[in-house]
This record gives structure tokens, sequence and C-alpha cells, in this order.
């Protein structure tokens, strides 16, 4: 008969900690693409040549624009560090997560190896018992 691993409410605790950890964290790391993605972007927009420039309202047009985009970029890279930072966060957490669980995993090991162990020992026990009472009851065959 299997005994129950007595930590194995906790267990199944920690598992689910982890996996809302897991799922946080992939969050946060798809926020770090979008953020990454938007970067890259503004930069594309930012290393674009410009059309055959034909007159000084157009230039001026150009030069407004590429500094609104510089300004979008210094934002957008103030985003990207906040996300990362956040995605780090998220890393630390499951880490966290992953370790307890893992503790409890191998706690839950060592239990069904020393219940296997006991059951086998009672067992083999039993069967002793058995031989004996055979051998002192004279029923040698």
């Amino acid at each position: 008969m299997q005994r129950r691993f007595p930590l194995a409410g906790l267990l199944r605790l920690r598992h689910a900690e982890q996996d809302r950890a897991a799922a946080t964290l992939a969050d946060a790391n798809g926020r770090v693409r979008d953020a990454a993605d938007a970067r890259m972007a503004a930069r594309r927009t930012l290393a674009d040549e410009a059309q055959t420039i034909s007159d000084a309202a157009t230039l001026s047009a150009v030069a407004s624009a590429r500094a609104a985009t510089r300004g979008m970029l210094e934002e957008l890279d103030a985003v990207v560090r906040s996300r990362r930072a956040d995605a780090d966060r998220a890393q630390d957490t499951y880490n966290a997560a992953r370790r307890s669980a893992l503790g409890l995993e191998k706690l839950e090991g060592q239990h069904t190896t020393r219940v296997a162990a006991e059951d086998l020992r009672a067992e083999q026990n039993a069967l002793d018992e058995i031989a004996t009472r055979r051998r002192t009851e004279g029923g040698h065959r």
C-alpha cells in the first residue's frame, strides 16, 4: 500500500506558483520583444533616406519629423529598459518558484524511495514469517 506524500498539497501549490511565474515571465518577454520591435521600426524610419528635397518647407518638415522620431526613439529606449527590468524580475520570481518546487520534488522522491523500501521490507518479513511458521509446524514437503 503506497502511502501518500505528506507534502503533496504544498507541492501542488508550488507547481501552481511555478506555472503562474512562467506565464508572467512569458508575458514580460513578449512585452520586451514588442518594445524592441517598435524601437527597431523607429530606427529604420530615422535611417530612411529622404526623397529629393526641393524647398525649405520640405526640409523643415523632414527635420521636424526626424526630431520627433529621435524623441520617440529615446522614449522607446526607456520603455525597453523598463520592460527588460520587469522581465528580469519575472525571471527571478520564476527561478525562486522553480527552486521551491524542486526542493519538494526531491523530498517526494526520497519519500517514495523510503516507502517502497519499507513496503519491500514488510513483504520480506511476512514471507520470512510464513517460511518460519511452516518449518516450526513441521510442514516439510
